[in-house]
């Protein structure tokens, strides 16, 4: 028995930026979006189409962190009352941090009450967010929650409600040229990882896995020849389309264990995201054979007929596009490894796996991924 439901609508197609005034129509905006230049020009162009915004948060930062979003969210407060609707216009920081200013509504202590006690969400204000990505990446234009950090206890939450699935996602792969190869290469292994994530995890339906097994296909075919051709648009297109399903399958399922392994990582070692969360998919692989069901076949169609061959090739592809696939790869010790792994499945996005702990010690002891040297 399952189910499954995502309500965002998708505008896709090189282009398809034009469409923006249109959607925003009549209503009241606040754009949030990023301070260097390329965003500003895109900012004016829409302000010459849908009229000036009414608020505008331009200095969002990579990973948003309770001190800067509590900051935002006190300046957003003063123009709360006129904003009817929210453009994201940026990565998965800026859409991400969207959905935090469309529950907070100006008083962040909201948010941080929810994430902290999983209480007070009858206080949110929903505004609605059109989310409008200029990477291919984090799938947040189609999922209904927001990664949120606090860098001062080396915590990392997750704002999810049903209500904070955007009301529109507009993609428009124009907007991803000029990328640079490596804000590429960790949003395109970040699509990666969302897609199998989606698989080998318990929440997986029948429905989620056709995305995930699409997603997954486009970015082990197109990422390699768009990091060798940044400038290709129908590259580009391909790996939007490879986010973008991958987003429709992870906001069915969240995300596992290779992604709780991460966290940890990017907090203590400054580790960008979507490398973070891609350099153990390998283990994690190799970990699941023999799992069974449309999981397996789901994993099979992807890797082939042998999942410990399709672990290996797994490898390769990424140190071949110059991950490492060890934690000392990524500067972490050999003696904090355990205590990540233990942290991992104890948590959250650890239950959401469909495998074991034990699998997985063993896979990494196969695959040699613990140690401090390379072999």
């Amino acid at each position: 028995m399952w189910t499954y439901s995502n309500p965002v609508k998708i505008i896709f197609g090189a282009g398809r930026f034009a469409d923006l005034a249109n959607q925003i129509g009549r209503r009241r905006y606040a754009l949030i979006t990023y301070p260097d230049p390329p965003f500003a020009d895109l900012a004016d162009t829409l302000a010459a189409r849908a009229g000036p915004p009414a608020f505008v948060v331009s200095d969002v930062a990579p990973n948003p962190d309770y001190e800067l979003l509590e900051n935002q969210s006190s300046r957003f407060s003063g123009a709360n009352r006129e904003v009817e609707v929210i453009v994201a216009l940026g990565g998965g920081s800026v859409i991400d941090s969207a959905k935090v200013f469309a529950a907070a509504g100006g008083d962040f202590s909201k948010v941080s009450r929810f994430l902290e006690t999983r209480a007070g969400e009858e206080a949110f204000s929903f505004l609605p967010v059109i989310a409008v990505p200029t990477t291919a990446g984090t799938g947040s234009e189609v999922t209904c929650w927001a990664t949120v950090w606090n860098e001062r206890t080396g915590r990392k939450y997750s704002l999810a409600h049903p209500r904070l699935y955007p009301e529109i996602a507009l993609v428009d792969p124009e907007l991803m040229l000029g990328k640079s190869h490596g804000l590429t290469l960790a949003t395109g292994l970040d699509a990666l990882s969302h897609s199998l994530e989606s698989i080998w995890n318990i929440n997986a339906n029948p429905v989620s896995v056709r995305h995930a097994v699409a997603a997954s296909n486009i970015v082990l075919n197109v990422l390699p020849a768009l990091l060798n051709d940044l400038s290709n648009l129908d590259l580009r297109s391909r790996m939007a389309e490879a986010a973008l399903l991958a987003g429709l399958a992870f906001s069915n399922t969240k995300t596992a264990i290779a992604h709780n392994l991460s966290y940890p990582v990017t907090l203590g070692w400054g580790v960008q995201h979507g490398i973070a969360c891609s350099f153990t998919l390998p283990v994690v692989l190799r970990s699941v054979t023999g799992i069974g069901g449309f999981r397996e076949e789901a994993l099979k169609e992807i890797f082939g007929e042998d999942l410990n061959t399709g672990a290996e090739q797994l490898a390769r592809f990424l140190t071949e596009l110059g991950v490492g696939t060890r934690f000392a790869d990524h500067d972490v010790p050999e003696g904090k490894c355990r205590e990540i792994i233990d942290l991992a499945f104890a948590g959250e996005r650890g239950r959401n796996f469909f495998g074991t702990k034990e699998r997985f010690l063993a896979a990494a002891e196969q695959m040699g991924v613990l140690g401090d040297t390379a072999t």
